[in-house]
């Protein structure tokens, strides 16, 4: 048995995952709690830090600001080549989950207005996300974001949450499950692991924000015994210097997408974590292990690496990566206290590399504060606000 820890009111089984002692699920319980919610308000009214960088950091971005006007569509397109809007969707979803973030720690109902409104112009108005195969990240990707806000926004008044709720039911989880279970009729292994994070995240957030513990249920199971590269095994194949750190699935491709693995399995394990499971600690804590093994290596040092092989297309052709990428190494994303709080503040294990890149990205920003393009919103950020213990 693997160690693990649980939460509260739960029992640690195998694999150091804690199970739930009810059914009754938890609310707001997503990315954050009340709990953290309150946790940030306190420590921001007192001008503590590093939440006061970090809160700085949050009303500095224009994303935050109240007033902000929703564009609202009834078709998303993401690949295909022309008719791609996609960025449409993703700013307005950052732009309503910071101001849900003003709203929840500074109380000022133009913030809480602002977050509504984006939400109600797009559950009135989107019909389909569609593209190439591509739209399977923006199913993914913003539907976890998506009902990130819309959790946060659970009871504001002229929220219709109901419509919001049907709205992540008929149009981001079908695309999610489809992408999960046929894989654009590709084999297992074709998709990296960020593909199939994503909509492991979506369907794990839009189970929570729907009171729907089968979509729960199905997204944790997916996570140990999924046949694609987002569940643990195969997102961490490898172990290196007794198994104390973990190779990433996609390190051979390049850093950029391995950092935003970081962010996406740490966005799963989160979510869990807020509904009473302990991913974090599955096969013991082997995605500590793998942010290790990441963290080390885009801080300049070297790490061991194990030829990967993968079969990919609709025919499974064979692959191999025989070496660790340089490509986009160092790169600064918002993805490192979440899995640093929780492994070295909640747990009080020993995580220098984690530790010393997540000092290094402090104060995190979010949406929009990296870059314009896709990448620079493909995490929720401000890690430093929402996740400092």
């Amino acid at each position: 048995m693997a160690a693990g820890v649980g939460v509260a009111g739960a029992s640690v089984g195998l694999l150091g995952v804690a199970t739930p002692a009810s059914a009754a699920l938890s609310h707001p319980g997503l990315l954050h709690t009340q709990a953290d919610f309150d946790r940030m308000r306190s420590r921001v009214m007192a001008g503590d830090q590093p939440w006061q960088a970090g809160w700085e950091r949050l009303t500095a971005n224009p994303h935050s600001h109240p007033g902000w006007t929703p564009n609202p569509q009834e078709t998303i397109r993401r690949g295909g080549g022309s008719g791609e809007n996609y960025p449409i969707l993703y700013n307005d979803i950052h732009a309503a989950y910071q101001n849900a973030l003003r709203w929840k720690i500074q109380g000022l109902t133009s913030h809480g207005d602002t977050a509504r409104d984006i939400c109600n112009a797009w559950s009135a108005t989107l019909q389909e996300i569609t593209g190439d195969t591509n739209a399977s990240l923006a199913l993914g990707i913003y539907g976890y974001q998506f009902a990130n806000v819309g959790e946060i926004m659970r009871g504001y008044p002229g929220f219709d949450f109901g419509r919001f709720q049907t709205m992540m039911n008929d149009i981001f989880y079908p695309g999610n499950l489809d992408f999960l279970v046929r894989r654009h009729d590709t084999c297992p292994s074709h998709y990296w692991a960020n593909w199939v994070l994503c909509n492991m995240n979506s369907i794990l957030a839009i189970g929570v924000l729907a009171d729907d513990q089968s979509k729960i249920d199905w997204a944790v199971d997916y996570f140990f015994n999924g046949v694609g590269q987002g569940s643990i095994l195969n997102a961490i194949p490898h172990l290196h210097e007794n198994d104390t750190l973990g190779q990433w699935q996609e390190s051979g491709r390049d850093q950029g997408h391995t950092l935003m693995g970081v962010g996406q399995m740490g966005a799963f394990c989160e979510m869990a974590w807020n509904q009473g499971y302990d991913l974090y600690g599955a096969h013991d804590s082997r995605f500590m292990k793998a942010c290790e093994y990441i963290a080390r290596y885009n801080l300049g040092n070297s790490v061991p690496f194990t030829d990967y092989y993968w079969e990919s297309g609709h025919n499974c052709d064979p692959n191999w990566h025989t070496q660790i990428s340089d490509h986009s190494r160092g790169q600064i994303r918002p993805v490192w206290e979440r899995v640093y709080n929780h492994y070295g503040v909640r747990r009080g294990l020993s995580v220098p590399y984690t530790a010393q890149f997540a000092s290094e990205v402090r104060a995190e920003g979010g949406g929009g504060d990296y870059g314009s393009t896709s990448g620079g919103y493909d995490q929720l950020g401000f890690g430093t606000l929402t996740c400092t213990r």
